[in-house]
């Protein structure tokens, strides 16, 4: 069935030929080139320009086809289930990402650090206790100052707690079609995101400039940045996300009846507050 035949809610919608799927994998073919290459210092940084503005052509030119073919009442049962099972697999393939990144960090805490204590005679000095601040097998890595709990990160988990309570009233004001509360959610939400962020910019340039924190020190190092780091790209992804949400809303989209949008943003945000939590815990107290 092409687009240009009705359907019913017994079937399903198939939209015709797009160039969209072609055209992203060029740009993240090209991104990724540039990357490799920018990597060995073969291309400058701006080589990966090319292939990010492709992709962002294609983000806003796919998802734009999507919301006009909603807006015009396009899709009906089949098509909102089938969105709802997406983005639930979508959030279990990250909840995977991390439990791989956590588990990394779960074998190197508690079996690779104190398994190297019975290599004594190869290194002395070797302390075999978490984080390895300086006191690693060898001297190669410089000493640090790890990354405490309490101060940036514990303020930038109560923004993102804070931001869960913001996102979960601007479904409740949508919900009831409220849209002045609704507005008033998710402006609060993204702006407590985009704070996250900035307060993570600044305990990064702490780390690096005050701390001796950096890539190179060590298992600590490369674990603590990897965790937040990678988390920190999700939850820009996810400030974008519900920024354009909000830029719809703005527009009169979204009903009590019709918001898949909203609740696909709003359970990425919460996915994003709980492995916080997880960070926090496991990375900056314990």
């Amino acid at each position: 069935m092409s687009d240009s035949h009705a359907h019913g809610a017994s079937s399903y919608y198939v939209p015709s030929h797009s160039h969209y799927p072609f055209t992203l994998a060029l740009g993240l073919f090209a991104l990724a080139l540039a990357a490799v290459f920018n990597m060995n210092g073969k291309v400058p940084g701006w080589a990966m320009l090319p292939g990010a503005a492709v992709i962002i052509y294609v983000v806003v030119g796919w998802f734009g086809d999507v919301i006009r073919e909603n807006r015009s009442g396009t899709f009906k049962g089949w098509e909102d289930r089938a969105f709802r099972l997406g983005m639930l697999y979508f959030i279990g393939s990250e909840v995977m990402f991390f439990a791989a990144f956590f588990g990394a960090l779960f074998y190197v805490r508690q079996l690779a650090v104190p398994d190297l204590l019975s290599f004594d005679m190869l290194y002395p000095t070797y302390e075999g206790s978490w984080p390895l601040a300086g006191k690693g097998p060898s001297d190669a890595i410089p000493a640090f100052t790890p990354m405490g709990a309490w101060g940036l990160p514990a303020l930038n988990t109560g923004l993102l707690l804070t931001s869960g309570v913001t996102v979960t009233i601007a479904h409740w004001a949508l919900l009831r079609d409220n849209r002045t509360w609704l507005i008033l959610g998710l402006a609060a939400t993204v702006l407590l995101g985009a704070a996250f962020m900035a307060c993570q910019a600044v305990e990064y340039h702490h780390a690096y400039t005050e701390l001796g924190l950096t890539l190179g020190s060590g298992v600590y190092g490369s674990t603590f940045f990897m965790l937040t780091g990678f988390h920190g790209l999700h939850v820009t992804i996810g400030a974008i996300i519900l920024a354009v949400v909000l830029g719809r809303t703005l527009k009169g989209h979204f009903s009590s009846k019709d918001h898949f949008a909203f609740e696909a943003a709003a359970w990425y945000w919460h996915f994003v507050d709980v492995v916080w939590l997880g960070l926090f815990v496991f990375v900056y107290w314990l």
